[in-house]
């Protein structure tokens, strides 16, 4: 019968041409039904689906490949039926044969159809349900028939993902993004068109079961677990578990950091919380939550400790948090929470079980321990709303990671799925973080008596505290009112910092006991060791000062997966790994958690020193200046330059609306009197999607953050005509900043990266109190004041004949819809300049705005205190439209 079904597909082949398998090879028999899903790069890249029955593979063509989102609807378009030695087929079919291309075996295991149901009734009604136990696909799917329309000739499917344990809604395409290699073989689509590397490992013609015995069958969801004669062949068996009395506390298992999450299979990858990691204990109907120091913290989450009474005794690692608006972590809201008392919203995320039934379960590998915690969860005691299941992910580690940093999470920590539990640090447990982030200690502070300007910081090196540097952003007024209080407490009079770099007393400079502990985020070390571009996250309640040392993420090639493997027999002595400067990091093009594509790709032809600016470069430049960016541009909707065939390219868009496939890292935000939502850059990483996108020029709104409806700044921008020297618009900035100061206002400078410069003043305010009709006036009579004192210098008209040697005071950019380019921001000019903040001292003959470019302003941001006290510097502006008048 299997010879006659295949009539088809051997007449539409020439196997003098073509290596596929003719159907004629005996393959082996099999107690269990095998599939196979080959990634197939033909006249369009699908994904083939087969599974076998009635000695074929049944297939079908899947345009984007299977999902794991029940949402989604795969169109599957039924093709003939293929011989089961083709489940071992992998190469190149050659150009001009029937289906020529690249073929990969991309998956492969088993299949049974869902119980209760027989597959030949669901092929012949359309309706096939199949539940998967694969490499890669697990659980249920089903394959539904669509009604033939007039002239189609094959029957035309979707592949619908069951909603099951494996099932992830929203991150449908998390497999086939993310694993890109195959399943027999280990090569890429590259390799195998190449003819490179290792034939693939036989699945369908070898020992039965070889490829995919492992890990399969092994969910512990209902929904997918097979009849009994489905079960993992030699499977391991189980750690016998002793019984145990339930500790008071376990020191946790750590995590070591690794600078990208580690490949292949075999391990849970889940979501790292920013919170408070807590151990939950549960005896008797009595639950106590512990720090991972062993402090009692039961009375700080007492609504968690109460929703965990109804749990059986039991031993529950986790980690509490608060949640933003968008649900994801918040640590700097968690500290509110507790500092204010108002915890009721707080969650604790339960991932791990030691203890529980009265064993030590600690022995099993984490895949039991995990689905024991998900049963005693599931039931009516264990489902409150303070208490949550964390799900994990099994595959695509870098797919993963770059989800979560989409999502603005902190990163992911990966789990080998079959180790037992061990307190203390291990290989076992690897994290990987979207952005560098550390525990310092405080040491000191800068700022007059009352003020907080930065933090000077330090980790522990060979029992010294050593200094690594200031911590000067992240300080929003409600962090000052609650840090400040507490360093004044723990003041000294003497540095507690040793060895060389150790800052000097110096005026505005406090020394500090070194007990408080800050979390940070930062650009990595520099290469003395100090910190790079750090931010304030919140002080750390729950790890003691002398604990925090100097953490560096490990290159994932230096972590030895093969040691993690379990150890049924001996192995051979491993091979010395290369040094890492040998190894090339697959991460390089990775910037904040965004791959950049055609990293060499010149954006800028010429530096000014002979070398291109690159998209790499650029995306790079944003992230060391992005922290201090963010506070200029957070919250506010902004335009954007893309140049993607470079800034002197034909192509230049200016685009301000978030277009068809935008990254999710960026915001969108909808404004009165507009029908499409503009763009947003509310997080970091939402900078180097955009320098992804080949965008090279920022231009926010001047509102309030958060607030387009309000007036945050005003910008004159000082526009000279071309024949003026520049020590003319040096002097026009000195002359609006001291109109603005006589009127009450702060006045702060910045080149803007053209041949003028911008004078910024900041307003403080919030709806109601100022509106933008307002604001622009206001910035309009300051520019006729100062022309009608110096006609003959100044122009408030911008048409170019009124300009000819004068300076155009341009007060428009101080209207609703208006932008100015972002201190920082490139610009898409010659030599790659940026719009660079100033301080007054600077604003003087000899000024050059050339000397600010993308390859300079890093280190010069470094050495500068511009703009140190813009966010203090907000001032109504009714008085001084009062003064003015």
């Amino acid at each position: 019968m299997a010879d006659k079904q295949l009539d088809r597909y051997r007449s539409m082949r020439d196997f003098a041409k073509t290596e596929e398998p003719s159907g004629e090879a005996k393959v082996q028999p099999s107690k269990r039904r095998r599939f196979v899903i080959q990634k197939h790069d033909a006249t369009r890249l699908h994904f083939d689906f087969r599974l076998e029955l009635d000695g074929v593979f049944k297939s079908w063509a899947v345009t984007k490949g299977p999902s794991l989102d029940p949402h989604d609807r795969r169109l599957a378009v039924e093709v003939e039926d293929h011989p089961l030695d083709y489940g071992d087929f992998e190469g190149t079919i050659p150009a001009g044969q029937y289906g020529g291309g690249t073929v990969m075996l991309w998956d492969r295991g088993y299949w049974e159809p869902e119980p209760g149901t027989d597959p030949h009734e669901g092929l012949r009604k359309g309706d096939l349900k199949v539940i998967l136990a694969g490499d890669r696909l697990k659980g249920g799917y089903v394959l539904v028939r669509m009604k033939r329309r007039p002239r189609e000739k094959r029957d035309n499917w979707l592949l619908i993902k069951h909603h099951d344990g494996w099932a992830q809604e929203g991150h449908g395409d998390l497999l086939v993004e993310g694993e890109t290699t195959s399943v027999a073989s280990g090569r890429t689509m590259e390799a195998i068109a190449a003819g490179k590397g290792k034939g693939p490992k036989p699945f369908m013609t070898g020992r039965a079961g070889r490829a995919s015995a492992k890990g399969v069958w092994q969910s512990d969801r209902a929904e997918t677990e097979p009849p009994p004669a489905a079960a993992p062949l030699r499977a391991p068996p189980p750690p016998k578990l002793k019984a145990a009395a339930l500790p008071g506390f376990v020191p946790p298992q750590l995590a070591r950091s690794v600078d990208r999450p580690p490949p292949g299979s075999g391990w849970a990858h889940e979501v790292k919380f920013d919170g408070y990691r807590l151990q939950l204990r549960v005896e008797d109907g009595k639950a106590t939550l512990k720090t991972r120091s062993g402090l009692d913290w039961t009375a700080k989450f007492k609504e968690i400790a109460r929703d965990a009474a109804g749990l059986p005794d039991c031993l529950v690692d986790g980690e509490a948090c608060a949640l933003n608006h968008q649900g994801a972590p918040d640590f700097p809201a968690l500290q509110a929470a507790l500092s204010d008392g108002k915890t009721d919203d707080l969650v604790f995320f339960a991932f791990d079980l030691l203890f529980a039934e009265g064993q030590d379960l600690r022995p099993l590998a984490l895949r039991e321990r995990k689905a024991r915690l998900e049963a005693i969860l599931a039931t009516p005691a264990g489902g409150k709303g303070h208490i949550r299941y964390v799900e994990h992910f099994e595959t695509g580690g870098d797919a993963v990671l770059q989800s979560a940093c989409r999502m603005s999470l902190e990163g992911i920590v990966s789990k080998k799925l079959d180790a037992p539990y061990r307190s203390d640090r291990s290989d076992t447990w690897l994290k990987s973080k979207c952005r560098a982030g550390h525990e310092v200690v405080i040491g000191g502070w800068t700022g007059e008596p009352g003020q907080l300007r930065s933090l000077l910081v330090g980790v522990h090196r060979d029992g010294r505290l050593v200094y690594v540097g200031r911590v000067g952003t992240g300080f929003g007024r409600d962090k000052v009112a609650r840090v400040l209080p507490r360093l004044e407490t723990v003041a000294s009079d003497k540095s507690p910092f040793s060895g060389p770099g150790a800052p000097r007393k110096e005026p505005n400079v406090n020394w500090a006991k070194p007990e408080l502990v800050a979390e940070i985020e930062f650009a990595g070390w520099t290469g003395d060791g100090n910190v790079r571009q750090a931010a304030f996250k919140a002080l750390r309640e729950d790890k003691p000062p002398d604990q925090v040392e100097a953490e560096t993420p490990a290159p994932i090639g230096e972590v030895d997966l093969a040691d993690l493997e379990p150890r049924a027999a001996a192995k051979p002595k491993a091979t010395p790994r290369p040094h890492a400067s040998a190894k090339v990091k697959a991460a390089d093009h990775n910037v904040m958690g965004v791959l950049i594509s055609n990293p060499d790709k010149a954006l800028w032809p010429d530096d000014g020193q002979g070398r291109p600016v690159t998209k790499l470069d650029l995306a790079r430049y944003l992230e060391t200046v992005g922290p201090w960016m963010m506070q200029h541009i957070k919250g506010r909707p902004c335009s954007v330059i893309r140049t993607p065939d470079g800034v002197f390219g034909e192509q230049r868009f200016f685009q301000r609306h978030a277009g068809k496939g935008s990254s999710a890292l960026i915001s969108e935000v909808q404004v009165f009197g507009d029908h499409k939502p503009y763009l947003q850059v509310d997080r970091i990483e939402a900078l180097a999607a955009l320098a992804q996108s080949g965008a090279v020029e920022f231009h926010p709104w001047n509102c309030q953050p958060f607030q387009p409806e309000v007036p945050g700044r005003l910008v004159f921008d000082l526009d000279p005509d071309e024949a003026i020297p520049f020590t003319r618009v040096i002097e026009a900035a000195l002359e609006v900043k001291e109109r603005l100061e006589a009127l009450g206002l702060a006045a702060f400078c910045k080149t803007t990266g053209g041949k003028g410069l911008h004078v910024v003043t900041p307003l403080k305010g919030g709806k109601g109190e100022m509106d933008w009709p307002t604001a622009k006036t206001f910035a309009q009579d300051v520019c006729l004041a100062i022309a009608a004192d110096a006609p003959d210098r100044y122009v408030v008209n911008m048409a170019k004949a009124k300009r000819v040697g004068r300076i155009f005071l341009d007060y428009l950019r101080n209207d609703r819809l208006s932008t100015a380019v972002a201190p920082l921001s490139p610009r898409a000019r010659e030599h790659a300049p940026v719009s660079f903040p100033l301080t007054w001292n600077l604003v003087k003959p000899g000024l050059d705005p050339k000397k600010y470019t993308l390859r300079t302003a890093p280190a010069l941001l470094k050495k500068t205190k511009a703009w140190a006290d813009y966010c203090d510097a907000e001032r109504p502006l009714a008085d001084a439209i009062r003064k003015l008048k």
